[in-house]
């Protein structure tokens, strides 16, 4: 796993698998403040190693939050069994509709490649987050932004006296656009997107490396260019240039698939 230090306040964890993002954000004294951490990484060992970093960073931990209820961002809970978890309403929704969809997701992963795990993921307690709304963290407020599009749910978090943008599985410079909620709700979260990415000194995607904000719009401006393309041609639309590899093409193929399939 490794760890970035954003800002004294900011460190971005990246899993071995998918890349994916677990970011830790503190607010107030280190000695009495709150914090953080939003999304997780995947792996045993980087989960068992999540609890000693904090304490090692001085980092205080409040709680958790999901930008979406894919199971790859849930798994904080296997780090802080008893931590409270904060999602979007539409977030705790899909969780409500599929119970166990996230545990069965997460086992089929571990059977896939041998991981053995001591405990079974148990979501507990799940908290439900007005969205748009906003999310006290010490002194300072998140802001909570809609971000369905990628799913059917989830939400994106702006740290504005940090500039942090943590976006969940969009932006992302690994990974082409998956719109399993809809080409035009994931439209219509990249335009809600852009004006923070514009005040943004950092975008964190969901998978991926933290990204600038010169970055992030040229990113936005390709997926944004892709899935109208999708839209258009279906199969037949060009990847964005620097993600054409052969997981890339198969997601494409997924996408094209599903554009047939839908109503």
């Amino acid at each position: 796993m490794r760890a970035i230090s954003l800002h004294e306040d900011v460190i971005v964890l990246e899993s071995r698998l998918w890349r994916t993002t677990c970011t830790v954000l503190r607010a107030g004294p280190r000695d009495g403040g709150e914090g953080f951490v939003v999304d997780s990484p995947v792996l045993p060992d980087e989960l068992e190693l999540l609890p000693t970093l904090l304490e090692q960073a001085q980092f205080p931990f409040s709680g958790l939050l999901a930008t979406h209820g894919d199971f790859d961002h849930l798994l904080g809970r296997l780090a802080f069994p008893t931590a409270p978890l904060g999602v979007a309403e539409t977030t705790a929704a899909r969780l409500r509709a599929d119970p166990g969809g996230a545990q069965r997701a997460l086992r089929e992963l571990d059977e896939r490649f041998y991981l053995p795990r001591d405990a079974p993921l148990a979501l507990g307690r799940v908290e439900a987050l007005a969205v748009p709304g906003y999310c006290g963290l010490g002194e300072h407020e998140l802001e909570l932004h809609p971000a369905d599009g990628h799913t059917v749910d989830g939400m994106a978090i702006w740290a504005p006296w940090l500039g942090v943008l943590i976006c969940g599985d969009y932006l992302s410079p690994v990974e082409i656009p998956t719109p399993d909620g809809g080409i035009d709700a994931y439209l219509a979260t990249l335009a809600r997107l852009e004006p923070l990415i514009a005040q943004a000194t950092h975008v964190i995607p969901g998978h991926g490396e933290v990204l600038s904000s010169e970055r992030a719009l040229a990113i936005l401006r390709e997926d944004r260019a892709y899935l109208d393309t999708l839209r258009a041609d279906g199969a037949g639309a060009q990847l964005p240039l620097a993600r054409r590899d052969a997981e890339q093409r198969r997601l494409h193929a997924a996408n094209a698939a599903r554009l047939v399939g839908s109503p």
